[in-house]
């Protein structure tokens, strides 16, 4: 009774962690004594009571005898009574209680006593079990919210040092857990980073981003954990010595009085491990513990992964987001760099006019001084001429806040003659003039400035004066690119000068300078303009990427993206605003067959008509979405009744069974839909993982329908789960052995070979055939690894034993597709020093269909070899002479199904098709062999019929070496 409570209740993933073994209860054998205490006063008896939870047990007075003990043991399997005693037995669901009374006490109180006695310690029975069903649910509830919260923090946006300590509540929840790290491991490059670590009296801080090489940490339990890939539990100095650990030098923290750590598996590698210690009790964590922390770890490690690739995500968000606005920051800078070319280019041309215009010369230094004040500080600002004997200096232009009139003078050292003198700009600050002053180099003359730029002018290529701007404001100053324009407008002033002498050279140098000035700005603005039309570019590619991103190309419909966004949002809002709504996941049935005979285009075309038809039915609150493929999921807002949902269901089909016109063609499209209702605590991925399950529920019971989800399916799935990881382990075991099964002549009965077929030594199970894990381990691509085992051992039982015949094995079509399968294969055969005559492969017509060119370039390269090929299941696929002649077949193998029908009532149909491809194989000079031979009828009649070869159970059963 309780063992089916609690597998109604509790997963069957999970169960192992949350039910303890059954043992004898010390609560029942008191509640026994305590009503044994109740009896009459010198009455014999003795009680005795067995239950699924308190197990067997019993109690006597000590007036009662060894035997009256015994015959109440007895009656608890047995209803007679002793010659000596009265028996009185009871008995409720799984529990029984016997009372034994001697037979000399013959009156109506004992036998009212014993009656009540056995009624009471039978309630007090059922009430431990009850006890128990509840300190088990609430263990399964509180194991199941812990996972809820794991797989919650990795979708959080959370820092990951919050997401850790968070974690670290969440076990501590389940188990002590006050000492508490979680550790990364490279097998690679054998390094580990401490992701997390808290410990009441280590006082040693992790750094989660430092890499720490085992060699650094020669003598820890935490690196036997990480290389041994086993959970270890004990005292620390027991696991030392028990994992040959030097306790010697002590530097990795104290000593605990009870040490559990659990590794972390990703993909069958130990890619790290969590540990929980405690420093006060030697016996703190119990094996229970250490599945439950095994258990919770795989969890832990998938949520670390999750929160990494979504921290990961959102890096590369950041850094295009940064790379985005750097260039946006260059495309202004350049914005601006081009405004500042253009004012210098409009600048510029002014100064050219200017220098061919008429006018005094008096207004063309007052226009020319405006336009350098446009491009830099200029109020105070002068031109200096030599006079014509070159003794004078005189000032045409001055206008200056301190020196309001600058007179003529005398040639004499003062920055401006320096200029002169040497023929090249000078941009001085206060502390080079001081420089220059005290070296006698110049004089200053006026007021002081504080930073003095001027540039010679010239004529005939010698200087002849000179145009200076100068600072008295110690914060503004002049830099190269003033020098440099300066220079550009002190040529220009030589220019005006000279005009009336070289009149029309000035007019064709303007003319040149205003077509280059032109065709520049022309530049200028259309490069301004392809800059803009590239940023309206960026914009709208920006809003195509993110609608991209959040539709399907093909049908326009919403993507899994953005029907994950829908579900999330809607089970995140607080549950008195949450609105119930159901998730159908639709999966078209046959639409290969589409694809394969009308083409991909002819698909597309009927996934967009699919695409219009759903979306006519959807209401204001729903949404449909493409997830892939033809596979297409709707969320219907609102909808609290599965009822509802199914109705939805029909209309649906309904509606994709009306017949279609593509490619000229007309197509009856029809579908499997599976049924998820939202409930508390649900996600968005679990959601949509149910109603997938749904669908496939679906589909095996016939397509064209819908069905629900439920936790039957979710068992299924669990199931599934649990097989595919035994399934991992069990490879990194080497868990698998092969089966041989004799090949035998039917004329004589003589062994030619033998079938080598493969086998789980499962560690709960025993022995499994390939049938009980083929399907998963051909899901998950482990099948291929299974196979290269097996092959590996069969190849070396051949190298070894002195058997006759040959070994066949049996070939996926998966391996067809690899293209080193022949040199892996002859590799495994060279290494083991096996004859490749003696090795057949069995393959099925898929394999050679899949990529026939392929197929036959690998049968061909194995023949050359001595490995020879034998065609298995033939007459369950397409059998056709079309391609059977084409490929070096050396047998085939008739299927058991064919075998099995001849003496049956399907006899006359076997024995046709059994003829035409023993028929067939004789044309070809191909060998025969029938499987599944458990008769000698069935082997008399093949014979008869021509066939040379058999195996089945009539000759040998698969067996080890």
């Amino acid at each position: 009774m309780l063992a089916s409570a609690n597998a109604r209740q509790v997963p069957v993933s999970d169960r192992h962690l949350l039910e303890s073994p059954a043992q004898p209860s010390a609560d029942a054998a008191a509640r026994a004594r305590e009503i044994l205490d109740t009896a009459p006063g010198g009455l014999a008896l003795a009680i005795a009571w067995r239950c699924p939870y308190g197990g067997r047990g019993a109690i006597h007075a000590r007036e009662a005898s060894r035997a009256l003990a015994d015959a109440a043991q007895n009656a608890l399997d047995d209803d007679g009574a002793a010659e000596d005693a009265r028996i009185l037995s009871a008995s409720r669901g799984g529990a029984r209680v016997a009372v034994a009374i001697d037979a000399g006490h013959d009156d109506a109180m004992c036998a009212s006593w014993a009656r009540l006695a056995a009624n009471s310690l039978l309630a007090a029975l059922d009430a431990l079990a009850t006890d128990h069903i509840v300190a088990t649910l609430q263990r399964s509830e509180r194991l199941q919210q812990a996972l809820y919260e794991i797989a919650d923090l990795a979708g959080s946006s959370l820092e990951m040092g919050e997401v850790l300590a968070r974690i670290h509540g969440v076990v501590g929840g389940l188990m002590t857990a006050e000492n508490f790290y979680i550790v990364l491991y490279d097998d690679l490059s054998e390094t580990l980073r401490f992701l997390y670590f808290v410990d009441a009296l280590d006082p040693w801080v992790a750094d989660p981003e430092q890499e720490l090489h085992v060699s650094d940490m020669p003598n820890s339990l935490t690196i036997a954990l990480l290389r041994g890939g086993q959970p270890m539990l004990g005292p620390s100095a027991q696991l030392r010595r028990a994992y040959g650990v030097d306790d010697g030098d002590l530097l990795h923290g104290p000593d605990s009085a009870d040490w559990l750590g659990v590794p972390l598996r990703r993909d069958g590698r130990v890619a790290g491990a969590i540990v929980v210690q405690s420093y006060d009790r030697p016996d703190r964590y119990s094996q229970d513990d250490r599945a439950l922390l095994e258990f919770v770890a795989q969890h832990i490690l998938t949520a670390l992964d999750r929160k990494q690739a979504h921290a990961e995500l959102e890096r590369r968000v950041d850094s295009r987001t940064q790379e985005l606005q750097e260039a946006n920051f260059g495309l202004q800078a350049q914005i601006a760099e081009r405004a500042r070319a253009e004012r210098l280019q409009r600048a510029l041309y002014r100064i050219s006019e200017l220098s061919v215009a008429a006018g005094s010369v008096e207004r063309f230094y007052a226009d020319l001084h405006a336009i350098v004040g446009e491009l830099l500080y200029a109020r105070n600002f002068y031109i200096a001429m030599l006079s014509q004997d070159g003794q004078r200096l005189e000032f045409p232009y001055s206008v200056d806040e301190r020196d309001v009139a600058r007179r003529p003078r005398q040639r004499a050292n003062g920055l401006t003659e320096y200029v002169i003198d040497s023929g090249e700009p000078l941009l001085a600050r206060r502390e080079s003039i001081v420089l220059l002053e005290a070296s006698g180099e110049l004089q200053s003359r006026g007021t002081q400035a504080q930073c003095w730029l001027g540039v010679p002018l010239s004529r005939d290529g010698r200087p002849v004066g000179a145009i200076a701007v100068q600072s008295y404001d110690p914060e503004i100053s002049f830099a190269h690119s003033d020098q440099a324009l300066l220079t550009f407008v002190a040529h220009h002033i030589d220019s005006a000068l000279e005009r009336k002498r070289a009149q029309e050279a000035l007019k064709a140098a303007h003319t040149e300078l205003e077509f280059r000035v032109d065709a520049r700005t022309r530049e200028l603005e259309e490069a301004n303009r392809e800059l803009r039309a590239q940023i309206g570019e960026r914009v709208r590619a920006q809003q195509r990427l993110v609608h991209q991103a959040r539709h399907d190309p093909l049908t326009g419909l919403p993507n899994r993206v953005q029907l994950l966004e829908r579900l999330n949002a809607a089970l995140a809002s607080s549950e008195s605003r949450q609105e119930p709504f159901a998730v159908l996941f639709l999966d078209l049935d046959r639409f290969k067959l589409v694809n394969d005979s009308v083409g991909h285009a002819a698909g597309d075309a009927m996934l967009v008509e699919i695409a219009q038809r759903i979306s006519a039915l959807l209401g204001p609150q729903d949404m449909a979405a493409r997830l892939g493929g033809d596979e297409f999921a709707l969320v219907l807002g609102g909808v609290d009744d599965a009822i509802v949902a199914d109705t939805m269901a029909a209309a649906l089909l309904a509606t994709l069974s009306r017949p279609m016109w593509v490619a000229g063609r007309e197509l009856y499209p029809s579908g499997s839909i599976g049924i998820a209702m939202s409930h508390a605590g649900a996600d968005g991925d679990g959601l949509l993982r149910d109603a997938d399950a749904a669908m496939y529920r679906a589909k095996a019971c016939g397509r064209d329908r819908s069905e629900r989800f439920d936790e039957a399916m979710r068992a299924e799935a669990t199931r599934l789960l649990d097989l595919e990881a035994d399934l991992r382990r069990a490879i990194l075991q080497d868990a698998f052995e092969p089966f041989f099964q004799p090949i035998v002549r039917l004329t004589d009965g003589a062994v030619i070979g033998h079938e080598a077929l493969l086998r789980w030594r499962h560690e709960l199970h025993g022995i499994l055939p390939p049938a009980d894990f083929i399907g998963v381990g051909e899901d998950s691509g482990l099948i291929e690894q299974v196979d290269w085992l097996m092959y590996r051992k069969v190849i070396g039982i051949m190298a070894s034993s002195n058997a006759p015949g040959y070994v066949s094995i049996n070939v996926s079509p998966r391996h067809f597709r690899s293209d080193d399968f022949v040199e892996r294969l002859l590799f495994l055969l060279e290494s083991a020093g096996a004859d490749p005559g003696r090795l057949r492969i069995e393959i099925t017509e898929v394999a050679l269909l899949d990529d026939a060119p392929r197929a036959l370039r690998m049968l061909s390269q194995l023949r050359e070899r001595g490995v020879l090929a034998l065609l298995d299941d033939f007459g369950t696929g397409f059998s056709a002479l079309s391609y059977l002649h084409r490929f070096p077949i050396q047998a085939l193998k008739i299927d058991q199904s064919f075998v099995q029908g001849l003496g049956s009532d399907l006899h006359a149909e076997s024995l046709a098709l059994v003829r035409a491809i023993l028929a067939l194989a004789g044309t070809l000079g191909i060998d025969t062999i029938a499987e599944g031979i458990k008769t000698q009828a069935q082997r008399d009649m093949l014979d008869e019929l021509g066939c040379q070869y058999g195996q089945g159970y009539l000759y040998g059963r698969p067996a080890p070496v």
